[in-house]
């Protein structure tokens, strides 16, 4: 979200808009029409993580002082950036892991 709406409250519904919804809840996927909403297959403009952001936890970790220094050697100018690249590095494993449980 840019930073013009980011302080920005949501819109009261309507009572219409409320009971819209309340039937769309209700309906099956393949029941609801949506042709008039475009199919995307160009995605060379998406932005990845645009609207999903999940919640950051400030922990205490200890790290091997050769992986951090690797991290910060990687990543950029001054080492900035080391700690999303780590947590980037824990979110590859932790997804490529559970794709290997489901499969």
């Amino acid at each position: 979200m840019d930073e013009q709406h980011a302080n920005k409250a949501m819109p009261q519904l309507t009572d219409e808009q409320e009971a819209r919804l309340e039937r769309l809840k209700v309906l099956p996927d393949d029941e609801i029409d949506t042709s008039d909403i475009p199919v995307i297959l160009d995605l060379k403009n998406a932005r990845h993580g645009a609207f999903y952001r999940p919640v950051r936890q400030q922990i205490t970790l200890r790290v091997d002082a050769d992986v951090v220094a690797w991290f910060k050697k990687h990543v950029g100018e001054n080492g900035r950036g080391y700690q999303t690249a780590i947590n980037r590095a824990l979110r590859e494993h932790v997804v490529q892991t559970e794709r290997k449980k489901a499969a």
